[in-house]
């Protein structure tokens, strides 16, 4: 463990002892993450290519066989939340509780005999920026009392569990795409994962070797799955495969898109739909092709790509991502795409070594003259997936 990582697990061990009158069990980590390429296809059982970020939800836990559930984050300004486990019910709760509550909810639902915790929790993923705090959270929860409950679940059984608290509990029609990633990613590499039967792929990502680098540009728009937009999408993705006469649009090949597109006929909004996922996964192939090959640079105008399809044909861009990719490749940039789920949230841009003290210059400048909030930016470096930290 680094020293960075042993300051972060002391430091919440510490206020988990002066909360509960006593230390943890132990501490674990689980990060955010960031999507290479992918967007909108994984509960369309397509591709995705992910990566974790070295930001984390860190979680303090200890075992409790009483019934009782006790959750605290540093990061809310409320007191100790105190819930019996026998009376979790999805839709009972609107706090932020109802992430951890959720998992504890769906683990009891699948069998497991979790009796109840005490958990503290922190962490350093940006909320509503399209970088799966909400996945972290539950991860960490989820992986702390695998552990402690001797459960035996595999990283991807527990993401399975967690998009079912955040689906069902929670209320987010979300995919199965943060949770794997959050649990299952490996540093130094992105993660190759079919939706559909979980299959994973570690795929070598090393740009700083090659001497790029890839920026996150947070617009600090916040988002959130659980509002309609999100939900319409997915709604109209499921009537296109209905359409189509196809499980998923996964089962759509990308050489037979005009053929269903023509098909489709008039309903035009599903049209839009249905051509950016099946394009979308056939850019995940590129992608994962071309960073097999050791090309890493012509990855760039496949990204850019993806944002004019999430922008143009799945509508889920905004001025201020927009703004970003704009800036980014007319400063000089090698590609650059939103990321996450859309409707603010941050983009991602790949650019030479050399070139991105101008690029972020640009983009701060050009929010700064629309009038936009400040974006916040930083290096995306492949980081380990979630893990117990002590």
């Amino acid at each position: 463990m680094s020293e960075s990582s042993e300051a972060v697990a002391r430091s919440v061990a510490e206020r988990f002892e002066r909360l509960y009158g006593a230390a943890p069990d132990g501490v674990w980590a689980a990060p955010g993450r960031v999507n290479l390429i992918g967007e909108h296809t994984d509960y369309n059982d397509g591709f995705v290519m992910p990566f974790a970020l070295p930001h984390t939800a860190v979680a303090a836990v200890a075992r409790r066989d009483d019934g009782v559930l006790r959750l605290h984050s540093a990061d809310v300004d409320d007191p100790v939340a105190e819930l019996a486990v026998d009376a979790l019910a999805p839709g009972s709760d609107r706090r932020w509780t109802a992430y951890p509550a959720g998992v504890v909810w769906a683990l009891r639902e699948a069998g497991h005999a979790v009796t109840g915790a005490d958990v503290h929790l922190a962490s350093t993923v940006p909320a509503g920026a399209g970088l799966s705090s909400s996945a972290a959270l539950e991860v960490v929860v989820a992986l702390a009392l695998n552990d402690l409950f001797g459960l035996g679940l595999r990283g991807w059984q527990l993401a399975r569990l967690c998009q079912r608290a955040e689906n069902v509990y929670v209320g987010a029609p979300v995919g199965i795409m943060d949770q794997t990633a959050s649990a299952c990613c490996e540093e130094g590499h992105a993660l190759f994962l079919d939706t559909r039967d979980l299959s994973q792929r570690q795929i070598p990502f090393d740009l700083a070797a090659e001497g790029m680098r890839l920026l996150v540009v947070d617009t600090r728009v916040e988002h959130s799955h659980s509002e309609g937009e999100y939900g319409k999408r997915r709604a109209g993705c499921e009537k296109g495969a209905a359409l189509l006469g196809v499980d998923a649009l996964r089962d759509v090949p990308y050489a037979e898109l005009e053929a269903a597109l023509a098909r489709l006929g008039d309903e035009e909004e599903v049209r839009r739909l249905v051509r950016h996922v099946i394009t979308e996964d056939e850019r995940v192939e590129r992608v994962v092709a071309f960073l097999q090959a050791g090309d890493a640079r012509a990855i760039g105008p496949v990204l850019a790509e993806g944002h004019a399809s999430l922008r143009d044909d799945f509508r889920v861009s905004c001025p201020e991502l927009d703004l970003v990719v704009d800036t980014a490749l007319g400063a000089g940039a090698l590609g650059a795409r939103m990321t996450g789920g859309g409707f603010g949230g941050s983009a991602v841009v790949l650019a030479e070594e050399a070139d991105v003290p101008v690029i972020t210059k640009a983009v701060e400048a050009a929010f700064a003259a629309a009038g936009f909030r400040a974006p916040r930016t930083f290096e995306a470096v492949p980081s380990a997936g979630a893990r117990r930290l002590r």
